[in-house]
């Protein structure tokens, strides 16, 4: 494939300290397992991922769970949860115990902002356009303890890595990041940033929702204190589900809500008025209430099982190679698009010099080719249901119907 011999390039040239990934390989197309008619040009994950097939029919079940109730046993509010647990556990590389199921990232990130310390005049580091839900929490801790926000201005190389260990200080106590800018694709390198971090004496709470799925992540080796991700992008999953991670050094925080399985033995229904003081174990705490809806729950258990059958190294390569060359034909129509190495491999952001055209996300969705419009980018985000002919209708319907793809 022309586009797989154009990322190995790419590959080559770029830093990630990832020893996860061992000869990569490109995954075969995959739309038969969604619901994608052969005329839509669906190039917009990072909105919101479709459902495939093998979720859709769990979702199914769950449902039937629901309207035959004599079916779904007490034992089962727990036993799916936990084999969701337990897969959301793979993805990271930690064990289930450090594991809390929550509603949204936001709903994650309060968790650590409530139980991190901030000194007063002590750094809270964000990025320049960060995303909302990562930034007001942080914006209230700062001004509840006498805090500061730090803005990571966005630098002109496009390296973020760069910028965030230079504002990192003396004075920094938490690191609220992504591993990818969600306006446009842009990379930071975890690993290195985690080891700054630790170095001058922080704290790192990561919101990965726009990375978990499509690059690899390592706990044991980022070791952040807090890793949310909402399960409804790259994870392929459900909406109003993500998953968080803990570090046990903050397992014996105060959850947001007090629920009545969150606490000791509520796997015995007969005895949940003998209440109980004590928690249940590691991360399980944080779980939000009524998490246990069976639709959805084995919707995301379909999701996470079929991305780990694919392989995350195997994805974001594949992924990778797809947006090596629909970077490499913007570039060659005029359009800016940000240094590979600097880009996260599972997004492209087309930028234009005098900003977006007016209305140009609703004339492509005119044509049933989908993107989103952030900033003054184009966001472009294929998965394995995406065609050749996807992208040559996207660069079509952006006016370079002649650009050698």
């Amino acid at each position: 494939m022309v586009f797989q011999a154009m990322y190995n390039e790419h590959l080559k040239e770029r830093n990630m300290n990832d020893t996860t990934i061992d000869n990569p390989s490109i995954i075969e197309n995959q739309r038969h397992l969604f619901d994608m008619p052969d005329d839509i040009a669906y190039l917009n994950c990072a909105y919101m991922s479709p459902l495939m097939q093998p979720a859709v029919d769990a979702a199914g079940q769950g449902v039937r769970y629901k309207a035959q109730p004599w079916t779904y046993g007490g034992s089962s509010f727990f036993t799916y949860t936990e084999q969701l647990r337990a897969l959301a556990a793979k993805w990271i590389n930690t064990d289930s115990d450090n594991m809390a199921l929550v509603p949204s990232a936001s709903y994650g990130i309060q968790v650590a902002a409530n139980n991190l310390p901030l000194r007063k005049g002590g750094e809270i580091l964000v990025l320049k356009d960060q995303f909302p839900s990562h930034v007001y929490p942080w914006r209230e801790k700062a001004k509840d303890c006498g805090g500061k926000i730090v803005t990571v201005t966005r630098p002109d190389s496009g390296d973020w890595t760069k910028a965030v260990l230079d504002a990192n200080g003396a004075r920094t106590e938490i690191v609220a990041l992504p591993a990818t800018h969600w306006a446009d694709g842009g990379y930071l390198d975890l690993e290195t940033i985690g080891k700054a971090t630790r170095d001058v004496g922080a704290k790192l709470v990561l919101d990965l929702t726009q990375s978990l799925g499509a690059m690899p992540f390592d706990v044991r080796a980022v070791q952040p204190d807090f890793m949310v991700a909402a399960g409804y992008k790259w994870l392929m999953g459900p909406y109003t589900l993500a998953y968080l991670y803990v570090a046990p050094e903050w397992q014996d925080g105060a959850p947001i809500e007090h629920n009545w399985m969150n606490r000791k033995g509520s796997e015995d229904f007969s005895r949940l008025v003998d209440y109980q003081d004590e928690f249940q174990p590691g991360a399980r705490r944080f779980d939000m209430g009524e998490k246990s809806n069976p639709a959805q729950v084995m919707a995301a258990c379909a999701s996470l099982q079929q991305l780990l059958d694919w392989g995350v190294g195997n994805i974001s390569h594949t992924l990778g190679a797809r947006n090596a060359r629909v970077a490499n034909t913007a570039r060659q129509v005029g359009l800016h698009v940000t240094e590979d190495k600097f880009r996260s491999p599972h997004y492209v952001a087309l930028q234009y010099k005098y900003g977006v055209p007016d209305g140009l996300a609703e004339k492509l969705a005119a044509q049933n080719i989908f993107v989103s419009v952030r900033g003054n980018a184009v966001r472009i985000t294929p998965h394995l249901y995406n065609t050749d002919n996807d992208i040559e209708r996207l660069f079509a319907g952006l006016g370079y119907a002649r650009a050698r793809i």
